[in-house]
């Protein structure tokens, strides 16, 4: 089982050809509302394209945008541990969608913010307990740390970016980034590999966006090319990334399996509008692995180039 600790947001989607620069006013062309964050679309990852029996602990208002976020997370078989806050409204992300399927995403965290270092369940049970970082990161640390001491493994994807503090490092059995994020919490303005080689992870999983991803377990590096996709949107990409990797290694799969799983997963949510809604189901991620061809020799030696490994 996987546990996923952390955030919930409703998303409130704007498309227009391209993301405003300070100041400019741009006309859009739809406007939709999507359940999301960042845990939450984790979680709905875990259980809906990895099939992984999945627990979630999240804060929400008592407002109506609680509701669409409840059904989501029901729908997807994501079994609920809510905080529910009479002080803060439930988060919201406002989030503007280019043409070419760039997305800015500004969030308000509301009952987020209450999730509190106390509010975590028994993990007897749980296999890896997921994290992010919209979500106070003292209770991240609580959380780590009683994960830990259970004997269960900690993810954490470390979004938003923001330096770490050492003991968080620590308490982790595997680090997700992408590139921004990788440089931000290595800080370090170098190479893929050479930002790897300043984090003291066992596992430290980067995301390429369309290059694909690589990985650093120990001494040993990975990479993954991508699966090529025609983009529609690319928010909560990462995300079901997050989700179908960690359940993969909840079902015991290796690191290498693994990301091969959630690359799958992370190309076909591109192809879709939305965050959660985007997420495919376990037969058409499966579909895809049977019938794609990427992860060549030659196209493995590009992703490393990319990253400056050797």
């Amino acid at each position: 089982m996987i546990l996923v600790a952390g955030s919930a947001n409703l998303d409130f989607v704007v498309t227009a050809p391209r993301i405003p620069a300070p100041g400019e006013t741009v006309l859009g062309h739809a406007f939709t509302t999507y359940p999301g964050g960042k845990g939450a679309n984790q979680a709905v990852a875990c259980a809906r394209a990895a099939g992984a029996t999945t627990h979630m602990l999240l804060a929400l208002g008592q407002d109506p945008y609680a509701l669409p976020l409840e059904s989501s997370l029901r729908e997807a078989g994501v079994q609920m541990h809510v905080v529910r806050s009479a002080e803060h409204a439930t988060g919201t992300a406002f989030i503007c969608v280019s043409d070419d399927a760039e997305n800015a995403i500004t969030v308000a965290p509301g009952a987020n913010r209450a999730l509190g270092p106390g509010d975590l369940p028994p993990l007897a049970g749980f296999s890896h307990l997921l994290m992010q970082l919209e979500t106070p990161l003292d209770t991240v640390i609580a959380y780590a740390r009683h994960a830990r001491a259970a004997g269960v493994r900690v993810v954490l994807n470390a979004a938003p970016a923001q330096p770490l503090p050492p003991e968080l490092l620590g308490l982790l059995d595997v680090l997700v980034v992408n590139q921004g994020e990788l440089a931000q919490v290595a800080g370090c303005q170098g190479s893929v590999a050479q930002c790897l080689d300043r984090l003291q992870v066992p596992a430290v999983v980067v995301t390429l966006g369309g290059h694909g991803c690589c990985a650093r377990v120990g001494p040993d590096t990975l990479v993954q090319a991508a699966f090529p996709v025609t983009p529609v949107d690319t928010t909560g990409a990462g995300d079901t990334f997050c989700g179908a990797l960690v359940a993969a290694l909840g079902r015991g799969d290796g690191l290498a399996a693994a990301m091969r799983q959630a690359s799958a997963a992370g190309a076909l949510a591109c192809t879709r509008a939305g965050a959660q809604s985007s997420i495919p189901t376990r037969d058409e991620v499966t579909a895809l692995l049977h019938t794609s061809q990427e992860n060549t020799p030659a196209q493995q030696a590009a992703v490393r180039r990319f990253c400056g490994l050797p």
